[in-house]
């Protein structure tokens, strides 16, 4: 077998292996259907691609790790462009992304990176104004040091640039849903609120308007309003905002269930995840971690004590 078809081999193997999927299937608790197809599609074709070279799709890279907080407005502007040039500046970004996924920092496209690139995620940015971290600042201080040894015993969360909260005297909060939100939603979203309250200070209970609540949550499409449009299916799935702004939105092109349906997400998942954005928790580096950006499908998951551990060292322990 020729090089060059042992490493096609390998890497179909690979893409095989890591990349989700994203596809979606009707089920009885489903808030819409359609045929399925990433919008991180355009990574594979620059499998490979490295420091120094220019491969059509390069600025649609950029674009995405900008719209995640690795790239600065001055590379937004040149993805615009549809400059697809590998500069030193990509290369920075993707070592970034790199070590906030524990992946193996090389600075190229390999297999591994794609195929976590490629994976459906929440909309909120892992890096934002450049101030935040995947990791707590004292792990952030190890890694930019080259400390490598005893990371194990470091808390992972991350909070918000500036660490907004809710107020102390502001430790119940109401939350209701926007016209339209289908019935099937309340269930799964309030047992997510009672996890919540039952790990932290906080109490929860739903409001009979909308209008009055501190938390609205709804289903949306493409460009809502908030600056932050969906993609429709595969990509972003949902985004919140940090405290105390309390807008949780759900992209309505995704297939969603009350529990775990294949093909579809959890609605209950990704309201833990999400609530943990409103509460003032950033994403983790821990892939055990409810804040954990990636979102699965068709599977579950819980509070994790990283994030447990989080919401308590934002609140200074407040129980």
């Amino acid at each position: 077998m020729a090089l060059e078809e042992l490493s096609f081999f390998t890497f179909t193997l690979l893409l095989l292996t890591f990349f989700p999927l994203i596809s979606s299937s009707q089920s009885n608790h489903s808030h819409s259907h359609g045929k399925a197809s990433s919008q991180f599609v355009f990574l594979n074709q620059l499998y490979g691609s490295q420091k120094g070279d220019k491969v059509e799709g390069i600025h649609q890279l950029k674009k995405y790790l900008h719209q995640f907080g690795y790239l600065n407005e001055d590379a937004q502007i040149h993805s615009e462009n549809n400059d697809d040039e590998f500069d030193e500046l990509l290369e920075t970004a993707i070592k970034t992304y790199q070590k906030n996924y524990n992946l193996k920092v090389t600075g190229t496209l390999d297999a591994m990176t794609i195929a976590q690139m490629s994976k459906p995620r929440c909309g909120v940015a892992d890096i934002i104004h450049g101030n935040t971290w995947m990791r707590s600042s004292k792990k952030r201080k190890q890694l930019e040091h080259g400390i490598v040894g005893h990371f194990h015993s470091v808390s992972h969360f991350a909070f918000f640039d500036g660490n907004p909260k809710w107020p102390a005297t502001k430790s119940h909060l109401t939350y209701g849903f926007l016209p339209g939100t289908p019935s099937e939603t309340v269930s799964p979203v309030a047992r997510a609120f009672a996890t919540w309250a039952a790990n932290s200070h906080f109490t929860f209970s739903q409001a009979l308007d909308n209008q009055t609540s501190d938390i609205t949550i709804g289903f949306e499409t493409g460009d809502h309003g908030d600056g932050y449009p969906f993609d429709g299916v595969g990509g972003v799935v949902a985004h919140a905002f940090s405290p105390s702004d309390g807008r949780f939105h759900l992209d309505a092109d995704e297939s969603w269930a009350n529990g775990v349906v294949s093909d579809s997400f959890d609605l209950e998942t990704v309201a833990l995840h999400e609530i943990g954005h409103l509460l003032g928790l950033q994403h983790s580096s821990t892939e055990g971690a409810i804040m954990w950006p990636q979102v699965p499908v068709g599977a579950s998951k819980g509070l994790h004590v990283d994030d447990i551990a989080g919401i308590k060292a934002l609140y200074n322990n407040i129980l």
